[in-house]
């Protein structure tokens, strides 16, 4: 058996590679530098782990978020890796026991943020010692092109020259081709392999609506995930901060996230959502980064976020345990006008402003699909699947397709007449014939378009307008607080020259099931109860050790546990992410609760 499957097997507790995982290794130990894009949940950490443990010094990971390290470094001791981090947190005995264990050749893994790595000091200290190779997570952050670019970032190209001979690994869920080749560029990883797994994941559910009533639409989602684990995002701090309080009193537990907050508070509500079971995160962007909680049963969207990119990686979070999951989104033409609107008010290039508004179209003309979510998704990327997944909202309930050729041309009409100079709102006014205020103003009851589109109500018509903006035939103008304007392209459908097919918006009700078991949906009364004791005894477990839940035992395995019932160390350690260490510090607690639940005659049939 080689080196690196003896690790996985023994100290991760793992039977075997998944992906490129054994390719990507072999490289790294040779010495070889490497660029790695896998889905969240796909196993990127062992890519530079099991090499740090194999190739002489230590291993550097670059990390973006402080607040992370220290649950990524318990993780490690848990296994019985020698790891540690290196960051302001630290009083300067803590920082000089660091530096006594890495001058002393005791660790096998070093976490630093970018901007502590490339500091004079730490930056020569290093480099005097044996390093075994430096692995730069969430390496998307390197380029402008990417969801989530970091200035601080850029500065880590030198570390070819400050460390020749050192294998560098860059790592990312979530990378375009574009974004792969920026990162290859600003690294100089030049002579790296690339190494591109496929984004698809498969256990996740793709839910998408127009929003209407996001609160009550939000609410009808939830009852399918009551107990469990989740994030749901928003654009604004206040209705972050709103909708934690909401669902507090509909007997959730929700936390609020932002920049706004105390770094204190951000600290806390984050520990807690990592450490507690069935905790609600609701955040803004600032949170989710780095997050390697397994059990996240759920990422919900209340606003559209900034681009597919964004939209790929907050909702990776869901599901890294391979287990059932669930992307919920609701979205409107406000959403769109608004992200358009806060573009216009940065001080970006002109350039990078044009890419993200590209990437706003994609992120919407995906919303307003009539196939299959999963495979426009994956094509984005670059990456294809050859059927429909059946996993998402429009396989599952297909939308009706009909000619909208001419409710189209009335619209369109209706922007023309009126100026391209009013919104949504005054622009179906004039079509559905409402004699507003503001109509009578302007003088639009004498349009002739003035009660054209009488004949559809005002839902379907800002349906059609939302298909239109997508298609790239109409803009709102977000310098002009959303005035509707036509394109060039528009010419053509107006003329009668072309034809164009609309979706129809279905009205959408929320499925009402009981329950959800968190990722235990094939467990009989009897094995949910003992699933539930060794969630108790993880959780005491977890207390008395101060890491989260999930760092003792993933849901996974305590699901193998009720299936197989072990009674013995050999069979516990057979299981799926019992590696040694966790053996020797947790098994016989485990053993226990099997032991004492299927004591009971009755229990034990049952169970069997």
């Amino acid at each position: 058996m080689n080196e690196p499957l003896k690790l996985l097997q023994e100290i991760f507790g793992y039977d075997a590679f998944r992906h490129h995982q054994e390719a990507v290794i072999d490289e790294v130990i040779a010495g070889h530098d490497a660029l790695v894009v896998m889905p969240t949940g796909g196993g990127k950490s062992l890519c530079y782990q099991i090499p740090a443990l194999v190739r002489e010094g230590v291993g550097i990971v670059v990390s973006p978020l402080i607040a992370l390290m220290h649950d990524q470094v318990s993780a490690l001791e848990q296994l019985g890796i020698a790891a540690d981090f290196l960051n302001s947190t630290q009083t300067p005995q803590e920082q000089a026991r660091v530096w006594r264990e890495l001058e002393n050749g005791e660790l096998n893994l070093l976490y630093v943020a970018p901007e502590r790595l490339m500091q004079g000091a730490t930056y020569e200290r290093l480099a005097r010692l044996p390093v075994a190779l430096i692995a730069i997570d969430e390496a998307h952050c390197v380029s402008q092109w990417g969801h989530d670019f970091r200035k601080e970032y850029l500065t880590l190209g030198r570390l070819a020259q400050g460390f020749p001979g050192v294998p560098r690994i860059a790592l990312t869920a979530t990378a375009t081709p574009r974004t792969r080749d920026d990162i290859v560029a600003n690294l100089a990883l030049n002579e790296a392999t690339r190494w591109v797994a496929g984004f698809d994941r498969p256990n996740i559910r793709y839910n998408v609506q127009v929003k209407s009533d996001a609160r009550r639409q939000l609410a009808g989602f939830l009852e399918r995930h009551a107990g469990a684990a989740g994030i749901v995002y928003a654009l604004s701090r206040k209705k972050v901060e709103s909708t934690a309080e909401w669902l507090n009193t509909r007997g959730f537990t929700a936390l609020p996230y932002h920049a706004g907050l105390g770094a204190a508070v951000r600290a806390e509500n984050q520990q807690r959502f990592l450490r507690d079971d069935g905790v609600i995160m609701c955040a803004t962007i600032a949170f989710g980064m780095g997050i390697d909680k397994p059990d996240v049963r759920f990422v919900a969207h209340l606003d559209l976020p900034k681009s597919m990119e964004a939209y790929y990686q907050e909702t990776g979070r869901a599901g890294r345990d391979g287990a059932p999951a669930e992307a919920f989104m609701v979205y409107g033409l406000q959403d769109v006008v608004r992200l358009r609107q806060m573009l216009d008010e940065s001080d970006a290039g002109d350039e990078h402003k044009r890419s993200e508004q590209a990437k706003l179209d994609a992120l919407l003309g995906w919303c307003e699909t009539t196939v299959c979510r999963r495979r426009g998704l994956l094509d984005y990327f670059g990456d294809t699947l050859e059927e429909d997944c059946g996993n998402c909202d429009v396989c599952m309930v297909p939308p009706e397709v009909y000619d909208g050729t001419v409710p189209a041309q009335k619209l369109m009409s209706a922007i023309y007449r009126t100026g391209q100079r009013f919104g949504a709102a005054h622009v179906i006014d004039v079509l559905l014939g409402k004699p507003t205020d503001k109509v009578h103003q302007h003088g639009h009851q004498n349009l002739p378009v003035f009660g054209l589109g009488g004949d559809i109500d005002a839902k379907h018509w800002r349906s059609i307008l939302r298909q239109l903006v997508a298609r790239g035939l109409v803009t709102a103008d977000a310098a002009r607080y959303g005035a509707l304007t036509l394109s060039e392209s528009s010419r053509t459908l107006l003329r009668g020259e072309t034809t164009l097919s609309l979706r129809r918006e279905a009205a959408v009700a929320p499925r009402r099931s009981r329950r959800t078991r968190q990722a235990r949906t094939s467990l009989n009364e009897t094995q949910d109860e003992l699933f539930e004791l060794l969630r108790d005894t993880r959780a005491r477990l977890a207390t008395q050790n101060g890491v989260p839940a999930y760092v003792i035992f993933h849901d996974a395995t305590l699901l193998q546990m009720v299936e197989v019932c072990p009674t013995t160390e050999e069979e516990l350690l057979g299981l799926s992410g019992v590696g040694a260490a966790k053996l020797e510090r947790y098994g016989e607690a485990f053993l226990e609760t099997i032991r004492d639940y299927s004591g009971s005659s009755a229990a034990g049939a049952r169970i069997s």
